[in-house]
């Protein structure tokens, strides 16, 4: 899944928001930093930070839905990983409500994780309800698969454990090869060892009163000899994590005080340490991106030891860490980077008013002329049709707006989001409902084409919107227009020719064939089919020179209302060999279309 957030700017004041995008490497003489937070593709909380054998480090996350409505809806579990701790990979989507028999009918609940791995199994620790009383039917599940990052399969949950409060597991592996489970929340701690199986009970279930207002969010790890628990605690307006130390796995534990002090936007606190690379890290969550503490976002920072083994307190910073290894592929935009991102490039605007023809409204919103009010409304959209996403990849989009509210978010979804998340855009207040000054930027992603759709989601406190832009960096390229008269188009199968326009596409086998076409450098090129059709829609199966699977393009072709209201124009990249001997077929049979005009887009 995938996909979003970014940063933008009202007024001086910094918006921020997130988008999926490959990240880039700082000077050379600039060590690169991780920034936080570290994760932007979507909101997540609750990490639980693991190094297996393959040299890479996993952090598996809990995911906040947006739009927000409360952490009952938290129901996927994603996977991040990197190899340098500054670029990182989202590796997807592992495990949802859905995937889990046994669960909550209404499904939600997927609270914080953990994971664990032997003897070639990697497990994955997870709390989820069984009954509508979510409460007092908490399971501990468990999946399983041979592999980190994918493929994990739900195998049931641990029995004999308590079902009240029974959330956040950690499992912990001793030096010699016992695991140990760890769990509890409302207030109650409990430690019990696993059985070789990883999911039965071998021993005792130990509860650790012995831990200074223990909240939830237990983690274990080992240091030397020492055992570290570290807990979040219930320090009033927003949670603490304190940490205690033991000679044993299972206890008794020495209070040793706070090492994170509340996070940036959010109540809660959770985290988890780790080793990596001959350095301590601590991963947590604050809501630094959205301001909301039910859209949360994972951080890392160092951690330090004292010579006695105490640990200092963490100190949180914006900048992340250093890396710890080359530049390596990435999906996430370091946070460092993106609030200082600059969108000069994309100089290729188009702007639409809210009483254009191609902007739609519903779900309670309301225009008012050239304004879209109501955006509040649980289910009220913006939708825009009919959006140039040239040769696909990035667009800026920019909202104009109005607002009294002291922060809003819309969540937006466009044609080229293929991980199907959305994107968030944050619309800080400007003081007034006709207080025209709003102006919030972000990435999105559309496909090639004119045939793209964005929609503006509502229902996270008001804004007026004004206007919409949509800007591309503008492409150098090669455009040639065919004409379907030309002596390089031939017919057939049932198709016939009347002037400049092919017809009766509509009869099996028929099609027509372009020769001749210049494919420019090779590669990827943009084809843009114009045409006119009375039929609800056509589909045309593309052949091209430059397609090595052979298998063509499939291209859906909408009506338009009528055989001579050439007003259809789709767009699809297909592949050419370079240079101006490609031969380009069209194949009907599935619906009809009149053709008039074939348009080729290639980079020189």
């Amino acid at each position: 899944m995938r996909k979003k957030l970014l940063s933008l700017f009202l007024s001086g004041t910094m918006l921020l928001s997130v988008f999926f995008f490959t990240s880039s490497s700082s000077a050379a003489d600039t060590p690169a930093m991780s920034g936080n937070p570290i994760f932007t593709s979507i909101f997540t909380a609750d990490p639980s930070a693991h190094v297996w054998n393959d040299g890479r480090i996993y952090v598996y996350a809990s995911h906040d839905i947006f739009p927000s409505r409360g952490s009952d809806l938290m129901d996927k579990y994603h996977v991040f990983s990197s190899d340098n701790m500054v670029d990182w990979v989202d590796e997807g989507e592992i495990l949802s409500s859905d995937d889990v028999p046994w669960g909550r009918p209404e499904g939600g609940f997927m609270w914080a994780p953990d994971a664990a791995y032997k003897d070639g199994t990697y497990y994955f620790y997870f709390p989820h309800p069984s009954d509508t009383n979510w409460n007092n039917s908490w399971k501990i599940g468990v999946a399983t698969s041979d592999k980190p990052a994918a493929d994990f399969t739900v195998q049931g949950y641990i029995e004999g454990l308590p079902g009240s409060n029974l959330i956040d597991p950690s499992v912990f592996r001793d030096d010699d090869g016992t695991y140990y489970l760890y769990a509890g929340g409302g207030g109650t701690s409990y430690g019990v060892k696993l059985g070789s199986d990883m999911m039965s009970l071998d021993g005792p279930i130990k509860q650790f009163t012995e831990l200074q207002d223990f909240h939830e969010a237990t983690w274990v790890f080992k240091r030397g000899s020492l055992y570290y628990l570290m807990y979040s605690d219930n320090n009033p307006g927003a949670n603490r994590m304190r940490y205690a130390t033991s000679s044993s796995p299972l206890g008794p534990w020495v209070n040793r005080g706070v090492i994170l002090d509340p996070v940036k936007n959010s109540e809660t606190s959770h985290g988890s340490i780790v080793e990596y690379k001959g350095n301590w890290y601590m991963f947590y969550h604050n809501g630094e991106i959205s301001s909301n503490g039910t859209l949360r976002s994972v951080c890392v920072d160092k951690l330090n030891f004292n010579s006695d083994g105490t640990i200092q307190k963490v100190v949180q910073t914006t900048g992340g860490v250093p890396a710890v290894g080359p530049p390596s592929h990435a999906t996430e935009i370091k946070y460092y980077d993106l609030i200082n991102e600059s969108f000069d490039q994309y100089t290729q605007k188009t702007e639409y008013a809210m009483n254009a023809s191609n902007v739609s409204i519903g779900g309670g919103a309301t225009r008012s002329g050239g304004t879209v009010e109501n955006m509040h409304t649980q289910g009220s959209f913006i939708q825009l049709n009919g959006i140039n996403g040239g040769t696909g990849g990035k667009a800026l989009l920019t909202v104009l707006y109005a607002s009294g509210d002291s922060g809003t978010a819309f969540k937006v979804d466009s044609s080229g989001d293929t991980a199907g998340d959305g994107y968030f855009l944050s619309l800080p207040g400007t003081g007034g409902w006709g207080n025209n000054t709003g102006r919030s930027n972000r990435l999105i992603d559309l496909n090639a084409g004119t045939n793209n759709v964005i929609k503006l989601g509502g229902g996270m406190g008001g804004a007026n919107i004004t206007g919409v832009s949509v800007s591309l960096v503008p492409t150098t390229s090669i455009v040639t227009e065919y004409a379907l008269n030309g002596s390089n188009v031939s017919v057939g199968g049932g198709a016939t020719r009347s002037g400049g326009t092919v017809e009766n596409l509509h009869i099996p086998g028929s099609y027509f064939e372009l020769s001749g076409v210049n494919g420019g450098a090779g590669g990827q090129v943009t084809i843009t089919v114009l045409y006119a059709s009375a039929d609800t829609a056509a589909t045309f199966r593309v052949n091209s020179s430059g397609d090595q699977s052979g298998n063509g393009y499939s291209l859906t072709l909408p009506g338009t209302g009528g055989w001579s209201t050439f007003t259809g124009q789709v767009s699809r990249q297909i592949a050419l060999n370079p240079g101006a001997n490609n031969v380009i077929r069209l194949n009907g049979g599935l619906g009809g279309a009149n053709i008039n005009r074939i348009i080729i887009s290639s980079t020189p």
